[in-house]
């Protein structure tokens, strides 16, 4: 098993996931989680701001199967909006369809997502629908084409590994996309497996949508990649307006204040509360590196037990479903 592999398997397991939330972010996750409450995130946008730098509230949640949760996270995010008016900071929103009852019912899913989309319009704030693994994306791109029809403050995500996402960012060329690599584990039926085969999809989908496309967000930490937008920009004279750099709450700091400084628009994807455990283990799996931004708070006399016992909790159960086959 890879480590990759690892850390999406620990991104799935519910009863860690569970676990985690009593320990707060003392797992380490402090360091990429903007806080646990709206008041904490506000903060952490605000110091943002200050610095030139926009961004997108994802308030996390994972394995919402009840209709309970999933009014309880539409609930959360409706207060979110308020906050980002009523605090008048430079931020939009990041949601899952997931997390508003994709798993639940369809149209319950939409009813929640129509409520969310129509205060963020009342209020002038950009809607981003988040893709998540390969067997919600045909549900979630049905419900931006449905929402689509009464509002115009929403967008969505293409991730490069998919093979299909050439025909969805031309399908989808009007719209402000955020682009990607992708976080998932998925099948070589449906996505590239190979890190280079991707990066080059990864160019292909961000040079097409800034030349054809309405506003894109690059989402990537590689400075390769960003170089490379730099002096493609420049070299088709594309204005500065029409796109942004983007990165990960916590990840690249030094980067990120500098390319805002460098006068790139430059958005922060800024995730928060305490159902933090699946979006932490995706982040380390599409980058195990990221490990050394957090192991001086990991790796202490309480944490340390913590992550043993989880870690050799999957190991363990992983060892023993090979065994019974």
């Amino acid at each position: 098993m890879s480590l990759k592999d690892f850390f999406i398997g620990m991104s799935q397991n519910q009863f860690l996931n569970s676990a985690a939330k009593k320990y707060g972010l003392k797992l380490g996750a402090q360091s990429v989680v903007a806080g646990t409450n709206i008041q904490e995130m506000i903060q952490s946008v605000k110091e943002l701001n200050a610095q030139g730098i926009s961004a997108t509230i994802d308030n996390l949640g994972e394995f919402v199967y009840e209709e309970e949760e999933a009014l309880k996270a539409k609930n959360q995010i409706l207060e979110v909006i308020e906050a980002i008016k009523i605090n008048d900071i430079d931020a939009h929103i990041s949601l899952k369809p997931t997390q508003l009852g994709l798993d639940i019912d369809y149209e319950f899913c939409r009813k929640n997502l129509r409520e969310i989309v129509s205060k963020a319009y009342e209020y002038g704030i950009f809607i981003n629908f988040d893709m998540e693994d390969y067997g919600h994306l045909k549900p979630s791109f049905d419900l931006l084409d449905e929402l689509s029809k009464d509002y115009d403050n929403i967008g969505t995500v293409i991730q490069a590994y998919f093979y299909e996402s050439i025909k969805n960012i031309e399908k989808y060329k009007d719209y402000r996309l955020r682009i990607v690599k992708g976080a998932y584990k998925e099948p070589e039926t449906v996505a590239f497996q190979d890190k280079k085969d991707i990066d080059q999809n990864f160019l292909k989908l961000i040079e097409y949508h800034l030349l054809s496309g309405k506003f894109t967000s690059i989402a990537t930490h590689d400075h390769r990649i960003i170089n490379h937008v730099k002096q493609f920009v420049q070299e088709n004279n594309i204005p500065l307006d029409k796109f942004e750099f983007q990165m990960l709450y916590g990840f690249r700091k030094e980067m990120q204040i500098e390319l805002a400084k460098e006068g790139y628009n430059f958005c922060t994807y800024v995730p928060f509360g305490d159902d933090w455990y699946g979006y932490y283990m995706r982040r380390l799996a599409e980058r195990p590196q990221n490990m050394n931004l957090v192991v001086k708070q990991v790796f202490n006399k309480k944490t340390n037990t913590v992550i043993g016992v989880a870690a050799g909790a999957f190991l363990l159960g992983r060892l023993t479903k090979r065994k019974k086959k």
